[in-house]
């Protein structure tokens, strides 16, 4: 998190919080601002609920997994394009005004969250970032988004864990 996105945040580094899961101490190497918490029962078959309720969801297996993909239910890949893609929408405001730029209301990135077998033939994911901005030059898209990449914490979460593919259309 930077003070880029979030100025009404003064965020000083602090010595990482210390938490007991199981009897084994973890350290969170950030200083929690948020928490959001939420409920997997069932597995990709079950169902996810927030905390305060307010996502109360059915899952499905896709059936390009072999599941049954019922319709009316969604799957965590469908939940990660959503997140990642609002998140990398929020950062792009900030992002925007490095460049003398507003971006117009209706600016969407598009998330897109691809799973399957990776190298070793376990699953894996991939994800690409459509970006549409109207009426602004493409470069200067294309270098919003770059300075977005950098302060995404959805982007700082994959980068050299998963392949990210971000465009301009």
């Amino acid at each position: 998190m930077s003070s880029l996105i979030y100025p009404a945040l003064r965020l000083s580094v602090a010595a990482p919080r210390t938490f007991r899961i199981s009897g084994v101490r973890r350290f969170l190497s950030i200083k929690p601002v948020y928490t959001a918490e939420a409920t997997a029962q069932g597995g990709r078959n079950g169902k996810v609920k927030t905390s305060d309720g307010l996502i109360n969801l059915d899952l499905t297996t896709p059936k390009g997994l072999g599941g049954p993909g019922l319709p009316g239910k969604t799957n965590p890949e469908q939940l990660f394009a959503c997140g990642y893609a609002a998140c990398f929408r929020g950062a792009m405001g900030p992002a925007a005004k490095q460049f003398n730029t507003e971006l117009p209301d209706t600016t969407t990135v598009t998330g897109v969250v691809h799973i399957g077998p990776d190298a070793q033939n376990k699953l894996g994911l991939a994800v690409e970032l459509k970006v549409h901005v109207p009426g602004i030059d493409k470069k200067v898209v294309e270098a919003i988004v770059e300075a977005a990449d950098q302060v995404c914490p959805y982007s700082s979460a994959t980068r050299g864990n998963i392949d990210v593919i971000k465009s301009v259309v």
